[in-house]
Formats: C-alpha cells, sequence, structure tokens
C-alpha cells in the first residue's frame, strides 16, 4: 500500500468511526452520557479532519466517501440506537423503525449530497439539515431533557417522538442550512452574525455544562426553516411582479395597422 498524505485527514476520519462505535457500545450498556460524550468527539474528529485535509491540500473524492461512511454510523446509527434504548425499545414492533428514521435520513441524506458534490471547496449553505448536527439535536435532547427532571413525565413521550421525527424530516428536506465558518478573519468578515451565533451557542453551552445545545439545536432549525420561507415567498413575489409587467407591456403594444 502506498502510503500518501492523505493518510492524514483519514485517520482523522477512521478516529470518528472509532468514537461512533465507541458509542454504540456504551448505548449498549446503558450509559447514555458516556455515549453522548463519544458522539460530540466524532463531531471534532470530522471537522478536524476537514481542516487537515485543507491545511496540506490533500482532499479527495476517495476522502469524501470515507467521511460519509463514517458518518453514517457515527450520526445516523449511533444516535439511532440511543433513542432505540433510551424508550422506543418498549414500543412494540413500530419502535424500532421510528427510531431508525434519523439513520435512514440521514444516510439518505448523505448519499444526496455525495451525487450532487460538484467541488471538493467548503460550500456556504447545505440541502438539508446536516447528519452531525441532526446527532447532536438528538443526544442533546436525550441526555438534558429525555433523562432529566426538566420536563414532566407526560410531555417527555409526545416530545420524543416529536424531536426524532422532526430532526429526520428537516435532514431529508431542501432547506438551506448555514455550513460551519472556517475560523478565520476573512470568514468572520464575510458572515459575522454566522460567527456570532455560533459564538454565542458554544459559550452558552459551556456554562450550562450542555443544557443550552437542545435549545440551540432548535433554534438552528427552526431559523433555518423561516429563512427558508422568507427565500420561497420572495422569489414567488419576484415571479408575481415579472408577470405582471409582461401582462402590462403586452396591453400598451398597440395593433398593427393595416
Amino acid at each position: 500500500m502506498r502510503v500518501t498524505r492523505s493518510i492524514v485527514p483519514n485517520l482523522f476520519t477512521l478516529a470518528n468511526l472509532l468514537s461512533g462505535f465507541l458509542a454504540i457500545i456504551e448505548t449498549s450498556q446503558n450509559n447514555f452520557k458516556e455515549a453522548a460524550i463519544f458522539i460530540v468527539a466524532a463531531g471534532i474528529f470530522d471537522m478536524l479532519d476537514g481542516v487537515m485535509a485543507r491545511l496540506i491540500n490533500s482532499a479527495s473524492e476517495l476522502g469524501v466517501e470515507l467521511d460519509s461512511l463514517c458518518d453514517a454510523v457515527s450520526f445516523g446509527v449511533a444516535p439511532s440506537y440511543m433513542l432505540y434504548q433510551v424508550y422506543f425499545h418498549e414500543v412494540p414492533n413500530i419502535g424500532a423503525l421510528i427510531a431508525c428514521l434519523p439513520a435512514m435520513a440521514g444516510v439518505f441524506r448523505l448519499a444526496r449530497f455525495n451525487v450532487q458534490l460538484t467541488s471538493l471547496e467548503d460550500k456556504q449553505y447545505f440541502t438539508g439539515m446536516p447528519i452531525p448536527a441532526g446527532a447532536l439535536t438528538l443526544i442533546s435532547y436525550i441526555v438534558f431533557f429525555h433523562l432529566s427532571d426538566i420536563l414532566p413525565e407526560n410531555i417527555k413521550i409526545p416530545m420524543i417522538y416529536f424531536v426524532t421525527i422532526v430532526t429526520s424530516l428537516v435532514m431529508v428536506s431542501r432547506i438551506k442550512y448555514d455550513n460551519l465558518p472556517r475560523p478565520s478573519a476573512k470568514s468572520f468578515k464575510a458572515r459575522p452574525v454566522t460567527f456570532i451565533v455560533i459564538l454565542i451557542g458554544i459559550i452558552g453551552s459551556i456554562f450550562t455544562k450542555g443544557k443550552f445545545l437542545f435549545p440551540f439545536m432548535a433554534f438552528y432549525i427552526v431559523s433555518g426553516a423561516i429563512r427558508h420561507g422568507i427565500t420561497i415567498l420572495k422569489e414567488r413575489r419576484f415571479v408575481d411582479d415579472e408577470d405582471d409587467e409582461d401582462d402590462e407591456d403586452e396591453q400598451h403594444i398597440e395593433p398593427a395597422k393595416i
């Protein structure tokens, strides 16, 4: 086997997979907080592999495919299995299917992303919520809300259904979601609001020991959907205005004289 510099980012990608596998092991032993930590670690490795690939200029199609396969395990299968172990194993027949929805939606989204990929450069927006964001949404709800005393018991069951289904839907949706910008002065000048919002989310999550993460992810989901809705309305208004102008132009055309 020929060793190239691409081995460096690929090792980080494989560390992502290892973290996801360890999360599954911890989940099988009902150690949900430890499993969530491993999924977060997988997210860190997932971010670092891209950083390293850019630093040493070793981005490749192989790296993209490897990253997607590892993401499918760490951010698709692992959170879905956690959902099943936390609650859905109690629901006969349908429980396994509902718990598997995030994994199926996440894998579908990864496949769609790879098929539509035209460049290895960073994108400003993703179509559909990225699968790591979906995993963070699910595990933050499970650990800090479903397994805690914050929510009343009669609210927890409908909420876990709601969070699971909504997270799955937004991953396969056509809604545009922000990509995590590079930590550079150039990126900050280009997208200052995005930088500030992400910084608030990180600081808030640290000071609340993780409890702020789920509300922040919920804000990420809702704000993306609202922005997408506003964009659609603007596009429709623009089309309607063009149609009105065309109608006015036709009315002002004088009939040809014979």
